[in-house]
Parts: structure tokens; C-alpha cells; sequence
């Protein structure tokens, strides 16, 4: 195996990529789904938390509040109207403040504030709030200070925000049409148009075609995986992990899809059968959608191990050493694809079969 040739085919595959629909689906279609759904959510262009306050007494604090360009800051008329927009989710915290709080704060009078909480809301949200109140109310009493804040959590505080939940299914979903269809289509194709052979008449190997198309989907898996995750500000502080299991993911995705190409023979066939296991691919990310699902039926599917590692190093800062045993079944899947890729590649060429009849 040469690879020089390799490198000379994977060349003639990136610039014939953007003349194919298939690979300007997998460029677009994750993005324009991220962007939906951090829209729909209202995360994109924000990212911040959100302060509902009531404040019956025009009180210094929510002047501070409003002066911060980190903090989006929501006025309610009472305090009803309030709770409903934290039960809601349209704000993360919401502070009732009564006539006369500043005053009573800067005489050192004991006051009480009732905060109402969005059990949905991020711990970071929650934490850049509450730390902001108390320095607020610092510079309104010139002391430490002396109020009490009685929080309610509104709705359920054990809940996973929507977005962290359809996050590994954009990824999965990045990963798999990059991996799988790209390559499958582009074997596919070249067996249609009977160029395959054409191409394995030259110096060219069965098995450097087969690397070329496969490291294009790697390629496009990494490359739309590092955007989906620095769109949705998920890439974390370990990089190179996460790129290398972008990697391993894309590995795996591009070996079943070559393996899909050396055995359908029209786009249609191959279509359908994409269709027919697509609850297959994407069943790890259905779990993560519904936390109340038990893991282990995520762990049924071999694409659970492409995307629990990844979630578990973004969302819950992973190392390595706990998510090697993942790792090591991913690795053993890839292995058995390339083995049985390996096995189909020898068959055929001593038959010949590498064109459509």
C-alpha cells in the first residue's frame, strides 16, 4: 500500500466533494440543526443567565443588575407574574425585592428576599447569579450583608436542560452522515458508473480506494464534530481527547460505511437500508434524551460507545482512565469492521466482483 497514492486519491475525493449532494448535507445539515435548536432554546446568541426581578421600592440592585452586559435582567410587575415566568424557563432566577430594601440593607436591618429558582436552569446560570446578588447587595449596604434569601425551586430540579439533551443526538447525527453515508455513497456511485474498476487497473489498490474514501469520512466527521460542539460551547478542557475520540468515532462510522458500499449496488438500496437502521445508529442518543431510560440500554447499540465517551469528557469532564473501557470496545468494533472490510476486499478481488453486474 502506497501512501503517496492514497494521499493522491484522497485529493481527487475532496475536490470532487463538493459537486456531491451527500457530502453538502453532511457540511450543512448539522449546523443548520445546531442553530435551530440553540434558537429554539434561546442559547445561541445569548448564553446568558437570565434575572426576572419584582421590585416594589425602585431598589439600587436592579440599576447594578441592569448595568451588567454579562446578565440579561427581566422588570415584573408583581410577584405572580414573576413565578410564572420562572416556572416557565423564561428566566433562570427570579428576586422579589419589598418596599424599602435598599434602606433597610444600608441601616443593617435584618430583611428576608424571596428567590424563586428554574429547576431547569444550568448550575453555572444559578452560580453567576447568586454571586452577582451578593456583591450587589455588598455596595448597597457597604458591609457584609444582612439579608437572608429564602430560595423555591419551580418545576423539577433534577431535570436536564433540552439542550444538553439533544446535543449527542446533533453530534451522533454529525458523525454518522459524515462517516457512513459519504463514503457509502461515493463506493457506491463508482460501482454504478463502473469507474471502480477503471481506477484498480491503475497502480492503485482495491484497499488504497477503500483508505481514501474512508479517511474522507473521518475527515468530515472530526472536522463538523469540532464545529457542533464549539458552536454549542460543549469542546471542554480536554481537546485533544475529545478530537481524538471524534476520530475513533469517525473511524468507526467511515469502516460500516465502506462496508455498506462494497455490498449494495444502487443508491437506492443503500438509501433504504440506512432508513431501515437508523434506530440502530441513533438509539444511544433517544437514552440521552430521556434521562429517566436506564444506561444500559444505550450500551446495547455499538454507537453508544462513539458518543458516551464523548458526552461523558463534555458534560461531566471525563479523563481518559474513565472512559477507557468505552474506549476499548469502540476500538474492538472498528478492528471487527476492518477485519470483515479486509475479508470482503480479498473475496473480491479474486472474483472480480468489484463492478456491478
Amino acid at each position: 500500500m502506497s501512501l503517496r497514492r492514497v494521499g493522491v486519491l484522497l485529493g481527487k475525493e475532496l475536490v470532487r466533494g463538493p459537486r456531491n449532494f451527500i457530502f453538502i448535507f453532511a457540511l450543512v445539515v448539522p449546523v443548520v440543526l445546531s442553530l435551530f435548536l440553540s434558537l429554539l432554546f434561546g442559547t445561541f446568541f445569548s448564553g446568558k443567565p437570565k434575572l426576572g426581578v419584582a421590585d416594589a421600592g425602585s431598589s439600587q440592585l436592579v440599576t447594578q443588575a441592569q448595568a451588567l452586559d454579562s446578565i440579561i435582567v427581566n422588570e415584573y410587575g408583581s410577584d405572580a407574574a414573576l413565578r410564572q415566568a420562572v416556572e416557565s424557563g423564561v428566566v433562570d432566577m427570579g428576586l422579589v425585592l419589598p418596599v424599602g430594601f435598599d434602606t433597610a440593607v444600608q441601616t443593617g436591618e435584618s430583611v428576608e428576599i424571596s428567590a424563586y429558582i428554574w429547576g431547569e436552569s444550568l448550575l453555572k446560570d444559578r452560580a453567576i447569579l447568586a454571586t452577582s446578588m451578593a456583591v450587589w447587595i455588598r455596595a448597597i449596604a457597604g458591609q457584609e450583608k444582612p439579608v437572608e434569601i429564602v430560595a423555591t425551586t419551580l418545576g423539577d430540579e433534577t431535570a436536564v436542560p433540552w439542550e444538553d439533551r439533544l446535543l449527542p443526538f446533533i453530534v451522533l447525527l454529525t458523525i454518522m452522515i459524515g462517516g457512513i453515508m459519504v463514503p457509502a455513497t461515493s463506493l457506491v456511485d463508482e460501482k454504478m458508473k463502473r469507474t471502480l474498476t477503471a481506477i484498480t487497473t491503475t497502480p492503485a489498490s482495491v484497499g488504497e480506494v477503500y483508505l481514501a474514501k474512508g479517511l474522507l469520512g473521518v475527515i468530515l466527521g472530526v472536522v463538523m464534530g469540532v464545529i457542533i460542539l464549539a458552536m454549542n460551547r460543549a469542546f471542554g478542557s480536554q481537546p485533544l481527547l475529545l478530537v481524538g475520540l471524534l476520530a475513533m468515532g469517525g473511524t468507526m462510522a467511515s469502516a460500516f460505511g465502506i462496508l455498506l458500499g462494497m455490498l449494495l449496488k444502487d443508491i437506492n438500496s443503500l438509501f433504504a437500508t440506512i432508513k431501515g437502521i437508523g434506530i440502530l445508529l441513533y438509539a444511544p442518543a433517544i437514552v440521552y434524551m430521556f434521562p429517566s431510560l436506564p444506561e444500559w440500554v444505550g450500551r446495547i447499540f455499538p454507537t453508544y460507545y462513539v458518543i458516551g465517551p464523548i458526552m461523558d469528557v463534555t458534560q461531566q469532564g471525563a479523563s481518559f482512565a474513565e472512559i477507557a473501557p468505552d474506549v476499548a470496545i469502540l476500538m474492538a468494533i472498528i478492528l471487527l469492521l476492518v477485519g470483515i472490510i479486509a475479508l470482503l476486499a480479498r473475496r473480491a478481488r479474486q472474483g472480480g466482483a468489484l463492478a456491478v453486474a
